[in-house]
C-alpha cells in the first residue's frame, strides 16, 4: 500500500508540474506570437492528443487482461506518460485560445490529410481501428500480450512519424522539444516491445 501511495502521489506531482509547465513557457522561442488554427503546431497539438488517447485506452485494456508484470509495467509506463503530454497539449490549445477539434482531416498540417485514413476509426498513422481495439479486449494472457504489443509498435511509428512532422514544421519551442522527445522514447519502446515480442515467439505486424 506505502509504495502505491509513493507512485500516486509521485503522478499527481509530475502532473502539476506538466501543468505548471505548460502554462509558463507555451509560448517560448515563438516570437511572442499565438500560433494560428491552421498552424502545425496547433495541428499537431489537436492531433496527437487524439492519438494518444488510443494509446491509454489500449494499455489500459491490456492491464486488465494479463498478469504479466513486464507487460503491465510497460504498459503502466505508457498510459501515465501519454496521459500527462495530452494533458499539456490539450493545455496548450487553451493557452492559445485555438479549438480542440478542427472541420479540416487529421494530418492537414503535415499535408497529408487527404491520405490519412479514417477507415474503421483509424483516423491518422498507427491508430488501431475499432474492430482491433474490440479485439484487444477479448483477449488474454499470451494472445493478449503479443497483440498489444504489436498494435502499440504500430501506434508508436505512426506516433513518431507525426513527432517528427512537428519537430521540423512548429515553431513554439517547447513543443518542438516535446515533439523530438516523443521521437526518441517511442523510438526506445519500439525496440524494447520487438524484444519483448521475440521472447512471446511473435514479432511486429510490419
Amino acid at each position: 500500500m506505502r509504495q502505491a501511495g509513493l507512485i500516486a502521489g509521485a503522478a499527481a506531482t509530475a502532473l502539476v508540474a506538466a501543468g505548471a509547465i505548460t502554462y509558463a513557457v507555451a509560448g517560448d522561442d515563438g516570437g511572442g506570437r499565438t500560433p494560428s488554427a491552421d498552424s502545425a503546431d496547433a495541428g499537431f497539438a489537436r492531433d496527437m492528443a487524439v492519438h494518444h488517447q488510443q494509446a491509454v485506452e489500449m494499455s489500459y485494456i491490456v492491464r486488465d487482461r494479463t498478469k504479466d508484470e513486464a507487460v503491465r509495467r510497460l504498459a503502466y509506463d505508457i498510459a501515465q506518460t501519454q496521459a500527462n503530454q495530452r494533458g499539456m497539449l490539450l493545455g496548450w490549445l487553451d493557452l492559445w485560445g485555438l479549438p480542440k477539434v478542427s472541420s479540416k482531416p487529421p494530418m492537414t498540417w503535415m499535408d497529408m490529410g487527404d491520405t490519412a485514413s479514417a477507415k474503421d476509426g483509424a483516423l491518422m498513422p498507427g491508430m488501431a481501428t475499432n474492430s482491433e481495439m474490440k479485439k484487444l479486449g477479448e483477449l488474454s494472457g499470451k494472445q493478449a500480450e503479443v497483440f498489444y504489443l504489436q498494435l502499440m509498435t504500430d501506434h508508436h511509428q505512426g506516433g513518431v512519424h507525426m513527432a517528427e512532422g512537428c519537430a521540423d514544421r512548429c515553431v513554439v519551442g517547447v513543443e518542438k522539444r516535446l515533439a523530438q522527445g516523443m521521437v526518441d522514447a517511442q523510438q526506445s519502446e519500439i525496440r524494447l516491445m520487438a524484444d519483448m515480442l521475440k521472447e512471446r515467439g511473435a514479432a511486429p505486424r510490419s
